[in-house]
């Protein structure tokens, strides 16, 4: 048996799941592609669709071409009470991003159709909030910081344990911040809405990618302070990177970017980076 996960549960749920997986070999049939799209709601009623007003769990989309790892996604993440739906080609896994009501879509980068990241860098620019969590077995520095560049909010290598990625889901669904009466903070000339997720300068107003959002959020509610790299890793993106990973980096010149000649973000050499306050 080759197995995706080897630690703890995640183990146990991948030998649960063989059975199903391999029956269709076992019947003397070859296994086929996946279905466009296979729709997994748990509960008693099994598969089913949906419309918004149906909603009643966080809704996953699955762009994953391998048909084992697929269901192996889609069963796990199903049992975790999610609502999941998989799709095998990068082509109409942008088309079910861009239309559907999802919470979270986990994106292989090795499709048909359109590659991952293509499917990524168009969503960034229709669906910035959308946040992706790219799942691959291209584990290459240049290859995750390109991800992250194109609006990725975490990134997976393959083989992955489904502990390990159900902690990074859950990271990804949890409300960032409970939202107050107030949906403004400011510091200095820039006004970040919660509510929106845009950022503004003057007259200048901005949308935000899932992890921009995150990070300039977290550099706004501690505005004067200096706050490195390791922190903003562990705090904003959920724990560490390589060391020599530069991700945040990459993050802050996407925000610098976005908000102009007058975005408020400091570089203090060797120590991170300061939110002017003033």
């Amino acid at each position: 048996m080759t197995e995706l996960s080897s630690i703890g549960h995640a183990r146990v749920i991948f030998e649960i799941f063989e059975d199903d997986l391999l029956a269709p070999q076992r019947a003397g049939s070859r296994m086929t592609e996946p279905r466009s799209a296979v729709v997994y709601k748990s509960g008693a009623k099994g598969l089913q669709s949906w419309g918004r007003s149906e909603r009643d769990t966080m809704r996953i989309l699955v762009i994953e071409d391998e048909a084992r790892i697929q269901a192996f996604l889609s069963r796990g993440l199903e049992a975790e009470g999610y609502t999941v739906a998989a799709v095998g080609d990068g082509r109409h896994g942008l088309e079910l991003a861009s239309e559907g009501s999802w919470d979270l879509v986990v994106l292989d980068l090795l499709l048909p159709g359109l590659s991952g990241l293509q499917v990524l860098q168009e969503l960034q620019r229709s669906r910035p909030r959308l946040p992706v969590l790219i799942l691959s077995a291209r584990t290459d520095m240049r290859t995750k910081l390109k991800g992250f560049e194109l609006g990725a909010a975490d990134y997976v290598p393959k083989p992955f344990s489904l502990d390990e990625l159900l902690a990074r889901v859950r990271v990804q669904l949890r409300p960032a911040w409970p939202l107050e009466d107030e949906h403004l903070l400011a510091a200095g000339c820039l006004v970040l809405d919660l509510a929106r997720r845009q950022a503004r300068i003057g007259e200048f107003v901005t949308d935000l990618s899932d992890r921009e959002f995150r990070l300039l959020h977290h550099l706004l509610l501690h505005a004067g302070q200096v706050i490195s790299r390791e922190r903003l890793l562990a705090e904003v993106w959920g724990y560490s990177f390589d060391p020599g990973s530069n991700v945040v980096d990459v993050c802050v010149r996407r925000l610098r970017r976005k908000l102009g000649p007058d975005a408020p973000i400091e570089t203090i050499r060797h120590a991170g980076y300061r939110l002017a306050s003033a």
